[in-house]
């Protein structure tokens, strides 16, 4: 069975198992558009592995295929989204092309997101900032990933964040992590693979290190750097969850429980370049910073240094031309839901 498949193969196997379970065309697109630019960043964890996620959603009802977003506060710069449990990737694009909106007439544009859901990988989203010439910012909770520092039940997710900025003549330059060691979806996706994961990414039912992907989803996922992971996850839950007014901590449920309402807050933020200083001027130092941290001298073994983004940029470009390779697992279990809906399946 073939494993590696075109851009437009994985965007049409996407975009026609979310028509086949009545998603609006627009929304079955951004959805799929998201899943597969996952996999070109060489995130597939948040890839295509993720479309029936959504797909069990949307039969249950916990995720709404149409619903319609409400705008609760207008205050100028600062604005405040109703999800209304809807989509969260069409949730999310709607409050970051407000939030830039509002950034071009205020210099700085925020809407705080309430109701929504997961809505994969954050970076898709804050590249939309760049490509406006702006700053972006977005956060996000999630479902409890990890422990509170020095406990073992876990009631905190690992609510990620990212910033983009552009970069002038190179792509932009991108922060896109979890507060974990590693996203919850390396541990689902190391279980496809039947492959072990390294000890230092998740805790099991016991509180001990486990090399276990099973184990480690049952268990807890590890903050990174320590106390300071969940120092930041838990204010990333007060940006997105508290200041809302959606839930946070455990009340937030993650994509893969599909009978149970997201309850996700998100925080778009933006800055408008240009109401700071010459657009000009801050792409020339953007250049000169990115060229400085690239001659940076090398540690032995090293080839060379990337700046954060570039790695993600290198991988779809190379992915584009060369398909995307899908591990056997993720294959089957694709074409198998899709069968049952009458799709025509991949490979």
């Amino acid at each position: 069975m073939n494993d590696i498949f075109s851009v437009d193969e994985l965007l049409s196997f996407a975009e026609r198992s979310y028509r086949a379970l009545d998603v609006p065309e627009s929304s079955a697109k951004l959805l799929a558009d998201t899943l597969v630019q996952a996999d070109l960043w060489g995130h597939q964890s948040h890839g295509v592995m993720r479309t029936f996620w959504y797909g069990d959603r949307f039969v249950t009802g916990a995720m709404a295929r149409d619903a319609a977003p409400e705008w609760v506060v207008d205050a100028g710069g600062l604005a405040v989204l109703d999800g209304k449990d809807g989509i969260g990737q069409v949730v999310t694009k709607i409050a970051m092309e407000d939030a830039i909106r509002r950034a071009k007439e205020h210099g700085i544009g925020a809407v705080s997101v309430r109701n929504s859901g997961h809505f994969g990988t954050a970076m898709y989203f804050t590249r939309m900032a760049a490509a406006a010439d702006c700053i972006g910012f977005l956060s996000t909770n999630a479902s409890p990933a990890m422990a509170p520092w020095g406990g073992r039940e876990k009631t905190v997710g690992n609510n990620p964040w990212s910033i983009a900025a552009p970069a002038g003549r190179h792509a932009p330059m991108v922060l896109d992590i979890a507060n974990t060691a590693v996203a919850r979806g390396k541990l689902y996706l190391a279980r496809q693979r039947g492959e072990p994961i390294p000890e230092t990414w998740a805790m099991d039912l016991e509180g001990n290190p486990t090399s276990d992907p099973v184990a480690g989803i049952a268990g807890t996922i590890l903050p990174m750097a320590g106390h300071k992971g969940y120092a930041i996850s838990a204010m990333m839950d007060v940006l997105s969850g508290v200041l809302s007014g959606s839930g946070f901590g455990p009340m937030v449920n993650g994509p893969y429980q599909a009978e149970a309402r997201s309850n996700v807050g998100h925080l778009a933020m933006v800055i408008d370049i240009a109401k700071c200083r010459p657009l000009a001027d801050f792409n020339a130092d953007m250049e000169h910073m990115i060229e400085g941290l690239k001659a940076t001298p090398r540690a032995d073994g090293v080839d060379e240094i990337y700046y954060p983004g570039e790695l993600e940029i290198r991988a779809d470009t190379e992915q584009r031309k060369s398909g995307v390779r899908l591990p056997q697992d993720t294959l089957v279990d694709l074409n198998t839901r899709a069968a049952a809906l009458g799709v025509a399946p991949l490979g």
